[in-house]
């Protein structure tokens, strides 16, 4: 006799997933980190519709970052990284020019000139 619980059965039959979907579920929830190896690995990593996943490359220092629209078609954009040294200061803007306090007031008053200008030939 089979047991029910507010009219629905007590167990279910688990889902069944292929093989790959369950390894490659059970790899993401044990790091937090879904690993692929290459492109080809990225490539034939199910996602699941209106969802994007990170895919780190084991081979290559990329991350795969890996959408599935409603419809359930893939797309996917690849990221480069580098390791940044700490004893090497970060990149800045080569070329950045700075206006002195002496230059603002300049042309705050030239500004200033130009309203009273306007404003005359009213």
């Amino acid at each position: 006799m089979a047991l029910y619980n507010n009219g629905y059965p007590v167990s279910y039959p688990q889902m069944y997933y292929p093989q790959q979907y369950q390894q490659q579920q059970q790899s993401s929830q044990n790091t937090g980190i879904t690993w692929v190896q290459g492109k080809e690995g990225a490539k034939s990593y199910l996602v699941a519709p209106n969802t994007t996943v990170q895919l780190w490359d084991s081979e290559e220092q990329c991350i795969y970052l890996k959408s599935a629209d409603a419809s359930g078609m893939p797309s996917m954009k690849v990221l480069d990284y580098t390791i940044r040294d700490d004893s090497r200061p970060a990149q800045t803007v080569i070329g950045t020019e700075y206006a002195t306090k002496a230059e603002l007031d300049d042309l705050r008053k030239s500004i200033a000139e130009l309203r009273a200008s306007m404003k005359g030939e009213e």
